[in-house]
């Protein structure tokens, strides 16, 4: 483990528990294909680490050791990229940006907008009073200030950001609010008591986990569990479809996908019984969506004591912007991430990969396995919050990387063929090795929204 690494895996696991590590992991093998002006690499490998070394911790108390726990880097590169190395046939699988989804020219400065969903595209159109085209869109944003597009968007219902620097953002009531959060927070409310499991194959086998999180860092979080042994449901709402009903995609691997419509007396009713009978949620919708859905902690403390609860979300959980819609590219505009990655030049650069999603997952999935490891030694009920900004932040407060030239790993070689009932796609294996063995997909890739709402686990 580098120098680098190991800080930054320090601090991820401090942000994550109090226990000390009970060894450290093994960092094998060259970086792979991130380059960037910030420490990227060492980040990437200290949050998949913490997600890894958690596991480790986990299964020990559940009397399974793992005296190795290896981690190679050039795979952790493809991991954190896995969207676009997701491939069926010969054709990608992955998700990229719609048009309008991009950074453009403001009169004094600029400004990122994401408009991949349609009800988002249409909130971008509303706020500016554009057509459906770049050259109506691109005039409509250079006419006024990236602060006035970035509210007027926001307002509509839509995405978009206005690009800072690293300085400007600690200077924004949110940068300070941001500041003032924990990279990982811990919560414990109720006085459930313990639950313990006995040894398994695998730290989080038996667990129940209940999705309900969308576009890359929760789901993330959640396919990293399933590789780790959880019966992994998510679910998603009719009315705001993720992915084309029936895709097979990177986010679903390891987990079921089921649809439910909360919406209906029916719907709510499963909703609650699959929350009430879940180890784990794991929400990344806005804040207060929980509190609609009748899922807040207290509640679910209240219904399901011990159930371990973690949230993400894009702008971090206090400050006057904790209720807005965010994406990775959006968030990594006004935290100063955009500026320093343009190296100088006028337009604002981007991360290799989207490290804020991949990151906070990995720290989501860490944070997950030390909330039911500590349940079962102290009980109650662990609530956990991560969002993308604060992970930002720390990216923005770690180290540059040395420019020294190093050898590249090659992304092939940690991808797999997984059986499909119509052809086989090529997925990202999952990153680590515990137990002598490297991770695995548990089951065979499922379609979006194919799935019925109920667990494979009895209770």
């Amino acid at each position: 483990m580098s120098s680098g690494e190991r800080a930054r895996f320090d601090e991820a696991w401090s942000a994550v528990t109090d226990e000390a590590p009970i060894n450290f992991p093994e960092i094998v093998g060259h970086r792979g294909n991130l380059e960037s002006r910030l420490a990227v690499n060492d980040v990437a490998v200290a949050c998949v680490a913490t997600a890894l070394m958690a596991g480790a911790a986990l299964a020990e108390q559940r009397n399974r050791r793992s005296d190795r726990v290896v981690l190679d880097r050039g795979h952790v590169a493809a991991a954190v990229r896995s969207e676009r190395l997701f491939h069926r046939g010969a054709e990608s699988a992955g998700t990229g940006f719609a048009p309008l989804s991009r950074f453009w020219r403001a009169a004094d400065g600029w400004v990122r907008t994401h408009a991949n969903f349609p009800w988002h595209h249409a909130a971008l159109l509303q706020a500016l009073g554009a057509d459906d085209t770049h050259e109506s869109v691109g005039a409509a944003i250079a006419a006024r200030s990236a602060e006035d597009i970035e509210a007027a968007v926001f307002a509509s219902g839509g995405v978009a950001a206005a690009v800072r620097t690293e300085d400007q953002w600690r200077r924004h009531p949110q940068g300070q609010a941001i500041a003032s959060e924990p990279l990982v927070s811990h919560e414990v409310v109720g006085a459930a008591r313990p639950r313990f499991r006995d040894a398994s194959d695998l730290p989080a086998e038996g667990l129940r986990v209940l999705d309900l999180t969308r576009v890359i860092a929760g789901p993330v979080c959640t396919r990293y569990l399933a590789a780790l042994g959880a019966d992994v449901l998510r679910i998603d709402p009719p009315h705001r479809p993720d992915m084309a009903d029936g895709v097979v995609a990177d986010t679903l691997l390891g987990k079921r996908s089921a649809i439910v419509d909360a919406r209906t007396e029916g719907g709510a009713t499963t909703l609650g019984d699959l929350a009430a009978s879940a180890d784990v949620v794991v929400c990344g919708y806005r804040p207060g969506a929980l509190e609609h859905l009748g899922l807040d902690p207290l509640t679910l403390a209240d219904r399901n004591p011990g159930v371990a609860v973690v949230i993400l979300d894009a702008w971090g959980h206090t400050g006057p912007w904790r209720g807005r819609r965010g994406f990775d590219s959006v968030v990594q505009a006004p935290t100063g991430i955009a500026a320093a990655e343009a190296g100088g030049r006028d337009e604002p650069g981007a991360l290799p990969c989207q490290l804020l999603d991949h990151g906070t997952g990995y720290l989501a999935a860490a944070a997950v396995l030390d909330s039911v490891r500590r349940q079962a030694v102290d009980g109650g009920t662990h609530v956990r919050r991560l969002s993308l900004a604060r992970t930002a932040a720390w990216l923005m407060a770690s180290p540059p990387p040395s420019i020294e030239p190093e050898p590249r790993d090659d992304d092939e070689r940690w991808s797999a063929e997984l059986a499909f009932d119509d052809g086989a796609v090529v997925a990202v294996r999952p990153p680590g090795e515990l137990f002598e063995k490297p991770l695995v997909w548990p089951v065979t890739p499922s379609r979006y929204g194919s799935s019925p709402p109920h667990w494979t686990y009895a209770s």
